[in-house]
This record gives C-alpha cells, structure tokens and sequence, in this order.
C-alpha cells in the first residue's frame, strides 16, 4: 500500500514541512507506507499529472494553500481518469474551511482533513494499512458476494467515520484536539534533499492575536515546544551549516521567556552561516530582547514584522491594537544596530482604509526605513472574520484564490490598480535595495515617499514599462530620466549618486554611460593602484596580486558631491549650487559585503592629499 503526500509549493527554494511532519508523526512502523512528491505551481499539470501517474498510489493526500489550489482542482478532475481506484483525499488550511463545499463539488473524493493533521493521518493511514492487510489475507477465500460487500462504501465509511478530525461525503466525524507540540518528531533527519531549499521550522502554534483577516487567529491557545527540545533541534542546523532557517511561529515574541532563550541559544552557538528568520510583532518588544538583538552577529537574524495600517480606525476593526509609537522605537532601535535584516508589512483594502489613508500609512511605515517594506493586498480568506463581514465591508474580492481584495466600501478598483503600480515600483526600486542613496535624496522632491512611487508608476505607465521587466542598467536610466524631469536642476547630482549606487553593488564590465568619463583620471587611478600594491593601506586580503589585478578587482570611481555622505548632501538640497565640489574618490571593495545589504565595502578620499575615511 503506498500513500502518497503530494505538496505543491509556489517554489523551488520552499518546502512543504506539513507533509514531512505527517510522515514523521506516522512513526517508523508506518512510514514505510508513505511517500512524498513536492512540486512547484510552475510545473504544467500535465507534468504534475504524469508523475503522479507512474507512481501508482493507492490514496493520494493534496495539502492546499491558496497558492496551490487552483492547480490541485485541475488534477482532481484528471486523476480519477487515469487512476480510478485510488483514493484521494485533501488537507490544508485551504481545504480545511468549507470542507463541505468542497467535497460537494468533487463528490469522487474519499474526503478531507480538518484542522492540525498530524495525529488524523496517522490514524487514516492505519486504517488502510489495515484494510489492505485484512484485504490481502481473506479475500481470496471470500465469495464473490462477500468481496463485493467489503468493497461497499458503506462499509468503509462506517470505518472512517471512527476517526476524529475528518469531513466525509456523510458529514464531519468528531472534532479533534489541539496537538501537543513536543508530540511532533523533528522533520529533518536527513537534510539531502533541502539542498538549496529554505527549512522552514516550528516552534509553537497558534497566536495570541485575533486579526480579522488572518486564520491564526483561530488556532487557540498558543503551544510551545519544550525549550530543551528545541536547543537539540537548531543545534542541528548549526552543526549541519544549513543557510536558512525560518520560523514560521505566528508571533514568534509572544511568549518572553522562550524568545529570549531562543536568542540567546543561537547567538551563543553561532557558526557565522546560518541565518534565523522570525516573524515577531515589534511593540511588545522588552528592553533585554532589544539588548540580545543589538548583540547579534550581522545577518544572524532576521525579522518580519506586521505592521499593516497607521490607521487607529482600521486597526480596530481588524482587531489589531499595537503601539505604534513603541513600535517606530523598537525599529529604530534595531536599526542603529546596523546588524538585522527587518521586512515591514502593509496590506491595502482593509476596513476604512482610502487611497489618502493608506498613503498617510505608507509615509509612516516607510521612514522607520525598514530594508524591505512589502504592500501587500488583503486576502479575504475563507473562515476568517474579514470573509464573514465582506458585505458589510463592500468588499469584493477574486473568486478564485488568492481571494484578493477588488474594491471596498472605501477604496475603488481605480485606486486599487493605482496601488498596484505604486506596490511594482517599491519592489523595483526600495526593496531591491540597489538605490540606496538616490532614493533619499529623490524624496526631498515630493511631498512624502508614497508621493513619489506614485509619480514614478506614473511614469512608469507613460512609458510603456509596466510588465516589460527592464534590465537593470535600464531600470538605473530611467530612474535618471525621472529625477532629471522632475528635478531638473540637480541632475549632476542624480547621475552621480546612481554612478555610486551601481558600482556599490557590482563591479561593472560596462561603464553606466551616465557616469564620469574616466579618461581625464586615469593617471591618479593607476598611481593610486601602484601605491596600494606596495603599501596594502585599503586592500587586504588580495595577497598576490599586481596593481593591475586589484584594479580588475576592485573600483576607484571619481565624484564631485559626497554621495556617500547622506546627511551631508540632504541638508545642502535646497542650496545645491553653494555645495563646493570635492574631487573626491570611493574606492570599493567587493571582497568584502555587508551581509544586509550586499554592498561593497568602500572608502572615500582625496587621491592627491591622501585623506580617507571608510564607508
């Protein structure tokens, strides 16, 4: 009897631990019945179909998401064609709420598990080892009417319908408990075949929050697994140098005590790789977790934080109450740490929310300058509150998944769509993080950030951009032609700061043709070169190597403005022209990157007096 777990992820690079946490809850005894198929939502059906096809499976278990769903409904209707014996049963918070439904719209399926999975797939997985022990053992000396009676689905409904935390094409069984977190096996025993993927790991379930939108509001109470069991589990992720791992806690710092020692762990025993992802909620941040935060080894963690409107009207109605203000002092506190990576959430079209509104949220948001800020579009996700009270709200959402938010009683699908070029051009040119220094001084132009994504979609529009996917020294050109257009009198100054952008990423093959000709500086950059060969005041850790060599490996770029000095050059904004040029040099060193943002490491000088300072 094989049973076969199929997940589809949106992904390569993710994994689905739901199906290896069923395997590894069956126990050694069954798992030998249990084989798993991961795909990605990028894979043709009919590739999907065929794999699945040469496996031969007796009972198929889908787990469905929001991201899979639509493929998993095309081979429900596929695979009874091909495989009419097989049984096929879904699970998943996508097939948890409406279970019903569903199973009225695939009447073929044998069912779906509701609810945490682990404990109900053992016992289904039992009953058909079960069934086809107790099949293989008399049924031959069965009669013909007695084989076609054990075939009966009444029969085997009767059976099922002992086994808590299932919905039937006869109903739902009995409701099943919450699970006991120290109950679930470690999923990662062997690490082979996550090559390249992210692990994903859990720690507790649950949140303590009740988000109107969000389906972790129903899974109650918070569970945590036991401390000493988790220190055993990240050690052997640390021991195994594994890239990534990501909590996928709800609210990872709701409970103090197992977040502090959780911290506390990995920073005592970090092996200088791996990096910790966590989802926290920033505001109920105490003063010692800040202090072990601002300890961590930079890209030792990293944090997401919800933060989802600055409106106080539209959090309340989402039930969400946080500081906001305590929240702007725990991110700026983490910043001037310089050490964690933190990714800020918005979600537009929620409860009393209009385009002013959200830009008003947008502006808040975006000036605790956090390295991502993702605008995200509500979800109105079957069995939440926000999917109960959509017609109250005017909410008006896709059919299909990912459900997403149209229009509400306060924002059209006009502004929606506004919002949509806005949400590209902070993915292009923020989150990207390759315009760091242009953007802050591209501000000083508009009235406020989300003023200026608005004009650069704009703009975007008017040329043609949108959906053209431009190459990045394009993308750098257009950035030029926007800010020249708008503000036209510093246009030396943008064609610098993005010269000093491009080459703090990467060292170019191709010169931006926006960028200094280098012919009049040639002889200082070589001569600098030569002294830096002989004297290595810059440049460690190129033992070896010829000034020619360091020059191919390294950059000397000339600037008239400090662009690398950001106060500096946004306190001259209004009086450009009064700012005295520099003459001076950023040397940058791709050796070394800060492990954020990938920047080069740089130094800035006067090639001819000597003077540096470092970047």
């Amino acid at each position: 009897m094989k049973f076969l777990l199929a997940a589809i992820n949106a992904k390569y690079i993710h994994s689905n631990p739901a199906v290896y946490s069923l395997r590894a809850y069956a126990g050694e005894g069954l798992r030998q019945y249990v084989e798993l198929a991961e795909y990605t939502i990028n894979q043709p059906m009919e590739e999907i179909l065929a794999d699945i096809y040469r496996r031969r499976p007796e009972v198929i278990g889908f787990s469905c998401y929001i991201w899979n769903w639509r493929l998993i409904q095309e081979l429900l209707w596929e695979l009874p064609k091909l495989l009419p014996k097989t049984r096929l049963w879904l699970g998943g918070p996508e097939a948890t709420y409406g279970a019903d439904v569903i199973l009225g719209k695939y009447p073929w399926l044998s069912g779906i598990m509701v609810g945490e999975g682990e404990e109900t797939f053992k016992e289904l997985l039992e009953y058909y080892v079960n069934s086809e022990k107790a099949e293989e053992s008399s049924y031959t000396a069965l009669t013909e009417p007695e084989k076609d009676y054990m075939q009966e689905k009444p029969c085997v409904q009767k059976r099922l319908r002992e086994i808590s935390g299932l919905c039937l094409p006869t109903g739902y069984t009995g409701q099943r408990g919450l699970m006991d977190m120290n109950s679930i096996p470690f999923l990662y025993d062997d690490l082979s075949v996550f090559q390249n993927r992210i692990i994903y790991y859990e720690s507790s379930r649950g949140c303590p929050f009740c988000c109107s939108y969000c389906l972790s509001s129903v899974e109650k109470p918070v569970r945590v697994r036991d401390i000493g069991v988790v220190k055993r589990e990240l050690q052997f992720f640390l021991d195994n140098r594994v890239k990534q791992v990501k909590f996928v806690d709800r609210t990872f710092n709701c409970h103090h005590a197992h977040a502090m020692a959780v911290w506390r762990y990995i920073q005592t025993h970090d092996n200088g790789v791996t990096n910790f992802h966590f989802e926290i909620s920033a505001d109920i941040l105490q003063e010692d977790e800040l202090a072990l935060l601002r300890e961590m080894r930079p890209g030792l963690v990293q944090l997401e934080i919800g933060v989802q409107s600055a409106n106080p009207q539209t959090l309340a109605a989402i039930h969400r109450s946080p500081d906001l203000e305590r929240l702007e002092r725990a991110v700026a506190a983490i910043g001037r740490g310089s050490n964690i990576h933190q990714h800020l959430d918005l979600i537009a079209g929620l409860p009393y929310e209009d385009f002013e509104s959200f830009g008003k949220s947008f502006d808040r948001v975006y000036r605790m300058r956090p390295h991502q800020l993702q605008l995200g579009f509500l979800k109105v996700l079957r069995g939440s509150e926000m999917w109960e009270r959509a017609g109250e709200y005017g909410i008006r959402c896709l059919e299909q998944p990912p459900y997403e938010v149209l229009c509400t009683r306060w924002l059209s699908y006009e502004e929606v769509l506004r919002l949509k070029g806005i949400e590209e051009m902070v993915e292009t040119y923020y989150n990207s993080m390759q315009f760091t220094h242009t953007l802050p001084f591209l501000e000083k132009a508009f009235s406020g950030p989300f003023a200026m994504y608005e004009a650069l979609a704009d703009f975007y529009r008017e040329r043609g951009c949108f959906g053209a996917n431009p190459a990045r020294s394009y993308r750098y050109r257009l950035l030029l032609d926007f800010a020249s257009r708008r503000d036209g009198a510093r246009e030396a100054v943008y064609r610098e700061l993005l010269t000093y952008d491009m080459y703090l990423r990467e060292n170019l093959k191709s010169r931006p043709e926006f960028a200094h000709d280098l012919k009049d500086y040639k002889e200082e950059i070589s001569s600098f070169y030569k002294k830096e060969a002989a004297e290595r005041r810059f440049l460690d850790g190129y033992e070896g190597c010829d000034w020619k060599q360091l020059s191919r490996m390294t950059h000397l770029e000339p600037f008239a403005y400090p662009v690398w000095d950001m106060p500096k050059l946004l306190e001259g904004y209004d009086d450009i022209e009064a700012m005295e040029p520099e003459g001076g040099f950023a040397l940058f060193d791709y050796g070394k990157r800060n492990p954020l943002n990938y920047e080069a490491k740089t130094w800035q000088f006067a090639v001819m007096r000597g003077e540096e300072s470092q970047g």
